[in-house]
């Protein structure tokens, strides 16, 4: 077992560790089939060696190259490091700056196997995100943290650790850049091969920033999410008994089920994996756990069968000999009686069992009725669920679902990231590896079914959201029924969550903004927590907008329910939105607290790349900019460059990142609170930016929300000063000159 001074060493070259290849009773990252010609496997071989010294390359070229062959990269797995992969305190971590030891304690976090998706593989959350190309990188980052000192900056491309720099105290510690392809070359093709080659990453978005608080971040996004969308689909606050099915229990996606119970609705979720289904089991995030869709809806409907005649059927002779029959137990002997009825069940039906009528009355869902919370994991394929939902709607006329989303990894559909329907998960990983044409012919398909039966479910008053994971724009390209007629290319038949539930949301400065406090004390999570509540009821005693106040409300419940939920998995951290105002608040309380010793290590400050500013993403993020702005990245670059200005100790800046490779570019930044006034004076300036700079680019694009905030914010802070757009007020004053 190494201890964090060996594994700040260097890489551990005399003696080598034994090579004990991959580790069994972990999850590994789907076998990776990049293409390589000779010369490019060659190539990739090389690009490895040149992390070691010519007198073990012998050695290590050999397990190096077949694991190229095997697993389609190289990981280098000998150099997994032999030590419980875990933040640990600040305190015990090697180091010339408290700042290194804080990135170090969040790298860790994200190879934690309690968060990590595949940390054999160094992948954090997606499928693919990242965290570094393979272990010789992660031993060279945490060497050079070990050493750094406030006059240095580490440099990081795509994962590999290029060195230390001279720089200042004010310059970042560290700078990522990750997936920094030329335009024209950013093709899936394209990354598998410099992927393969080890000269390219994805980082996801805080995978590779090193900014991953485990699932509590997305528990708390989809929370807000069904939240609001309720509010704005079924026009309700109080979602007991309202049904929601997605799938995906895997790294972000495993949070469905924990949001399904706070929000208290009845979250059904579909997992092909049997084992990310276990872990959220035992995690106790998912409440009951089934491989029968035929439970699935016993669990949501119960046929109760009366004794009563139904009013309305004429002729029926008040005699009838009448059986009360159990509909799941009993449904083979219904033979070619056929239960059908209005839409509601608004009375009872006649059937005929072998010649013996029986009356049907009025389906209730068993968790509905009773208004229950529920999350239910369904280990099978969610196409099969959605069909299934399908054949019910169209054989007994209700419609057991009322929200609906998708959170597979679609923006890596034929890699791991989306399995098909028609075959089961090890086969379909075996179909993969071997035959990549095949197995992409089926997750279109797949696709497609999936897509026939959502629409036939929206014929109803049920609600269809894309949750941000490529799953519309993926669907599209597989041929799927989902055009929006008369749409531009951002839009869709369903919307994006970020056009009709998040967008309004980023546009008044809102967005995941999150700590951890690197003592790894659940004390110190508990002051913050009454620090960040603190805050947000004293703004809304202050007085804000009804819209403002809505938000730190549910701000404030969801700090409350967090610490009921044990969210925490991995560091002790936080996340909630706030907006500008409140971010720096939050953040001065906290650095006071840790001046005074009310907590007692620095903590850090970071986001979720998808935040008001932080992503340029046209079928997410920015799925909502109208004025055709929505591919164009200044925003993100922008934002990435001004953080680095104005104080954060580290940042980074990715293409790709929930809607996939060439999709997205994302950036984020880490700000270490140390209890000194530069910390504050630092955090003042940065985080203002950091939300700023996106409120101003959606007032731009003719954003009112965020032409408001912008508005009051620069009255609040006469040193901003941003350019206002005018609006056309006569729409004919374009046909005119256009001669239209």
């Amino acid at each position: 077992m190494s201890s964090l001074q060996a594994l700040c060493s260097g890489l551990p070259l005399r003696p080598l560790p034994e090579n004990r290849g991959r580790q069994a009773g972990v999850p590994h990252a789907p076998v990776r089939t990049p293409g390589l010609n000779p010369a490019e496997k060659q190539l990739a071989l090389r690009n490895a060696l040149r992390y070691f010294p010519p007198d073990v390359q012998e050695l290590l070229a050999p397990e190096f190259a077949q694991e190229l062959q095997l697993y389609g990269h190289i990981y280098m797995y000998r150099f997994c490091p032999d030590i419980e992969m875990r933040a640990y305190p600040i305190e015990l971590y090697p180091c010339q700056t408290k700042a290194a030891a804080a990135i170090m304690h969040m790298i860790m976090n994200n190879l934690d196997p309690a968060v990590a998706q595949f940390p054999q593989e160094l992948v954090t959350y997606g499928g693919n995100g990242q965290v570094f190309s393979n272990w010789a990188q992660f031993w060279l980052t945490m060497f050079y943290l070990s050493k750094i000192t406030e006059e240095q900056t580490l440099v990081m491309y795509s994962g590999h650790p290029l060195g230390l720099f001279p720089s200042s105290r004010s310059a970042p510690r560290l700078v990522i850049t990750n997936g920094m392809v030329i335009p024209n070359y950013s093709s899936r093709t394209e990354y598998e091969k410099l992927f393969a080659l080890g000269v390219t990453m994805y980082g996801q978005m805080t995978a590779g920033s090193y900014c991953y608080i485990g699932p509590q971040g997305i528990v708390h996004g989809t929370v807000l999410t069904v939240l609001n969308a309720a509010r704005r689909y079924l026009g309700i606050e109080d979602l007991a008994g309202k049904v929601f099915v997605t799938s995906g229990l895997g790294g972000m996606s495993g949070a469905q089920a924990k949001a399904a119970v706070i929000v208290g609705c009845i979250g059904v979720i579909a997992e092909v994996d049997k084992a990310a289904l276990e872990k959220r089991h035992k995690q106790g995030w998912l409440m009951e756990v089934t491989d029968s869709l035929d439970r699935c809806i016993q669990r949501l409907r119960v046929l109760q069968l009366g004794l009563q005649q139904a009013p309305g059927w004429a002729g029926l002779p008040a005699s009838l000999g009448l059986c009360v029959l159990s509909y799941f137990a009993n449904l083979a002997a219904l033979g070619e009686g056929r239960c059908l009825a209005p839409s509601g069940f608004s009375r009872p039906l006649p059937v005929s069992v072998s010649g013996t009528p029986v009356l049907l009355l009025c389906p209730s869902r068993e968790a509905r009725k009773k208004k229950e919370v529920l999350s239910l994991g369904y280990h099978g394929n969610v196409v099969a669920l959605w069909e299934r939902l399908v054949h019910e709607l169209d054989t007994t006329g209700e419609c057991l679902v009322d929200l609906g989303s998708d959170q597979t990894s679609c923006h890596n559909p034929f890699n791991g990231g989306y399995y098909p329907v028609q075959l089961g998960f090890t086969e379909a990983q075996s179909l993969m590896a071997s035959n990549p044409a095949v197995f992409k012919d089926l997750v279109q398909e797949s696709l497609r079914r999936q897509v026939s039966a959502i629409n036939r479910l929206a014929e109803e008053k049920f609600f269809f959201w894309d949750y941000g994971n490529a799953f519309l724009l993926e669907a599209q390209r597989a041929g799927a029924d989902v055009e929006k007629k008369g749409a531009g290319r951002t839009e869709f038949r369903y919307p994006s969550y970020v056009q009709h539930i998040m967008g309004d949301i980023f546009s008044q400065g809102f967005g995941p903004f999150r700590w951890v406090c690197t003592s790894g004390d659940p004390q110190d999570l508990v002051v913050t927590d009454e620090l960040a509540t603190s805050v947000l009821e004293e703004a809304i005693a202050d007085g804000v907008k009804a819209s403002v106040k809505l938000q730190y409300m549910d701000n404030i419940r969801w700090i409350r329910e967090a610490a009921r939920h044990r969210l925490v998995v991995g560091s002790q951290a936080r996340i909630l939105y706030s907006d500008q105002k409140g971010r720096v608040a939050i953040a001065v309380a906290i650095n006071q607290a840790i001046a005074c010793r009310r907590i007692k290590a620095p903590v850090v400050l970071s986001r979720d790349h998808h935040d008001v500013s932080g992503t340029d993403s046209p079928f997410r993020e920015t799925s909502n900019i109208y004025d055709g702005s929505a591919f164009c990245a200044d925003m993100a670059v922008q934002n990435f460059v001004g953080d680095a200005c104005r104080g954060a100790t580290w940042v980074a800046l990715h293409n790709g990142g929930g809607v996939g490779w060439g999709e997205v570019i994302n950036g984020g930044f880490g700000l270490v609170l140390d209890g000194t006034p530069e910390a504050e004076q630092r955090a003042r300036l940065m985080l203002s930016w950091d939300v700023s700079n996106g409120v101003a680019r959606r007032c731009w694009s003719g954003n009112q929300k965020a032409y408001e905030i912008i508005c009051q914010t620069m009255q609040e802070n006469s040193s901003l000063v941003v350019t206002l757009p005018h609006k056309v007020e006569d729409e004919r004053v374009l046909q005119q000159a256009l001669q239209l």
